[in-house]
């Protein structure tokens, strides 16, 4: 099994939910949900897991679980 580490920017509480990715190869996601109660931790994997077409537990928030910059493991089998 590999993995890759991918350097996020959260955004919450965003118009429109949505990915983008930046020229350093860092993303940008803007969320609908605030951040409460791990709501947009939950709503960033089911973005990521969409984005990068893995399942949800393939997914893993490394470093960040209450900052706007995180970092997030990609676990391929």
């Amino acid at each position: 099994m590999t993995f890759q580490d991918c350097r996020i920017k959260v955004i919450p509480k965003a118009r429109r939910a949505g990915v983008t990715q930046n020229a350093d190869g860092s993303l940008t996601v803007k969320l609908n949900t605030a951040p409460e109660k791990g709501k947009a931790n939950r709503e960033l994997i089911d973005l990521l897991a969409e984005w990068f077409d893995v399942a949800k537990s393939d997914l893993e928030i490394v470093r960040g679980l209450t900052s706007r910059n995180k970092l997030v493991r990609i676990h391929r089998p």
